[in-house]
């Protein structure tokens, strides 16, 4: 386990992979568990995207990947969801220095 005790998914962080997710919000604690789907479980309530949001920066942590890069394809109010990684990494706007 790495990223703070979620599982490393670096693996998964292909630009443009589609990633299955089964989310559980109101859970007691915030959990990522691999499989197919992965299930994450947050303790945030499903309302105003408020879930949607801790599931996008949790998968993005396990990924390693900016939550920005991850984009709900389907699943906005449903348990499963279907998230596709976008862009490739350091292709952003140059750093001032």
């Amino acid at each position: 386990m790495t990223r703070k005790g979620l599982p490393d998914l670096s693996a998964l962080a292909v630009p443009g992979a589609r990633i299955a997710v089964r989310a559980t919000p109101r859970a007691r604690r915030n959990a990522l568990e691999p499989g197919n789907p992965i299930r994450i479980h947050v303790t945030d309530p499903p309302e105003d995207g408020r879930a949607n949001a801790a599931v996008r920066a949790i998968l993005a942590r396990a990924l390693g990947v900016a939550p920005t890069r991850l984009t709900l394809l389907r699943g906005a109010a449903a348990r499963d969801k279907l998230f596709q990684l976008d862009g490739l990494p350091g292709n952003g706007p140059p750093l001032r220095r």
